[in-house]
């Protein structure tokens, strides 16, 4: 049973006359159509920015192979999408080269050392999202904003900013994107509420280097997919945690806080998390299964219409199964070879019914004190979320992707 609208009903009047209008640009000649090509891709990215210069390019050209091959053949990209991708990887190169001169210029950043991070380990859906924030009221930790996550290396106009005092562009850029991605698909920012400023996972971090769930959420590329289970991703922990250390000296924040991190890419990339980050705490999140393969889906499906004509539900409902079952055996392998006493286990339903206790709870297991005045911030936290977040009005059917409740439980066993 398929009871969602078919793709093209997300195409809002705004968004086909700005298609419309750049089709009679690329007809003639006024603007290039959006390009996959990996050499002229790289060679837009050095004539914007005046740098060549990108070490450690093997396994971001090796990703970016399989990544375009997927992107061209599997995506089934609408013009829109073409120019989304297009975006995303000129953005990620661009970001790279400034990243590379603003190292060159500072080697200080790199010779930073950072406590060892609080890192946050579940599905999709299973509420990460609202434990990294609830634990990011806490002052004496850091946590990444929306706007650093997805841009996570800071412009010249964002370092002369900083050094001015003004605000950082960045925000409002994030801003835009937000608006422009609600006011095509609203159901997105129900699904996951945030803003500019919002605490939030460091997806963008990972996508500096090609891989992170990001990018199989918004475009059906399987083989892609396929590639960076198999493919060991420990030189992208490494480059995240040289960005967490840009963000640290750019913030100029105290680099003994720890980081509260999360992103479901953690589950399937457990063994190069730890080998980055040895000693990091994690806590490790669980949800019925049958509800977090239907919530996943939902939100796949939310933003893969936005770049594709074709969309199928029901290749989203086994593509996200195999993901979260996916996850969840490497997940349960890899923890048997980390100690123990960096572990612990809290539940989605735990949570909902007593967040305080198991706010407790985490606490004890970091070595920290839950004062009063931390659980106020958090209590205000959790006010404001329910009266101004639109999380509770995503609503979904494991049906409409195709699967039962049996199936699911079948592959994911209790």
């Amino acid at each position: 049973m398929n009871d969602l609208p078919p793709a093209t009903h997300f195409r809002p009047l705004h968004l086909k006359l700005m298609m419309a209008g750049l089709r009679t640009a690329w007809k003639s000649g006024a603007l290039p159509p959006p390009d996959l090509d990996a050499d002229r891709l790289r060679a837009m990215a050095e004539q914007s920015t005046g740098l060549t210069d990108d070490p450690g390019r093997d396994f971001f050209d090796r990703q970016l192979a399989v990544l375009l091959g997927a992107l061209e053949h599997e995506a089934q990209l609408s013009r829109f999408g073409r120019l989304i991708a297009q975006g995303s990887l000129l953005k990620v190169m661009r970001e790279r080269l400034q990243f590379a001169h603003i190292l060159a210029e500072h080697p200080e950043i790199d010779r930073l050392d950072l406590a060892p991070p609080v890192v946050i380990v579940g599905p999709m859906r299973s509420g990460t999202t609202r434990l990294q924030r609830l634990l990011a009221c806490d002052p004496g930790f850091t946590a990444l904003r929306l706007y650093e996550a997805s841009c996570p290396v800071p412009s010249p106009a964002a370092l002369r900013a900083r050094d001015t005092g003004r605000p950082d562009p960045r925000i409002a850029a994030t801003r835009r994107i937000l608006w422009f991605l609600a006011s095509i698909n609203p159901a997105i920012q129900h699904a996951h509420p945030t803003g500019p400023l919002e605490v939030d996972e460091e997806l963008g971090l990972l996508e500096q280097s090609l891989t992170g769930a990001t990018i199989e959420a918004q475009r059906r590329v399987p083989t892609f997919a396929r590639h960076c289970e198999q493919q060991d991703q420990t030189p992208a922990y490494v480059h995240m945690l040289r960005l967490l250390k840009l963000r640290t000296w750019f913030t100029r924040t105290d680099p003994a806080q720890p980081y509260i991190l999360k992103t479901p890419q953690h589950m399937q990339d457990l063994a190069a998390l730890h080998a980055i980050f040895p000693d990091a705490r994690l806590i490790f999140l669980h949800r019925d299964p049958v509800e977090t393969v239907a919530s996943g889906a939902s939100l796949v499906w939310n933003q893969m219409v936005i770049q594709s004509d074709t969309v199928d539900p029901h290749w989203i409902g086994e593509e996200w199964l195999h993901k979260t079952a996916w996850r969840m055996k490497i997940t349960r392998r890899v923890r048997q070879q980390i100690p123990a006493h960096l572990q612990m286990d809290a539940s989605f339903s735990e949570m909902n019914a007593d967040w305080r206790g198991t706010m407790k709870r985490i606490y004890a297991f970091l070595d920290r004190e839950l004062t009063p005045e931390i659980l106020t911030a958090m209590s205000a936290w959790m006010a404001n979320s329910h009266e101004n977040h639109g999380f509770h009005r995503h609503r979904y059917r494991l049906e409409s992707f195709g699967l039962t409740e049996s199936a699911v439980r079948a592959r994911i066993p209790a």
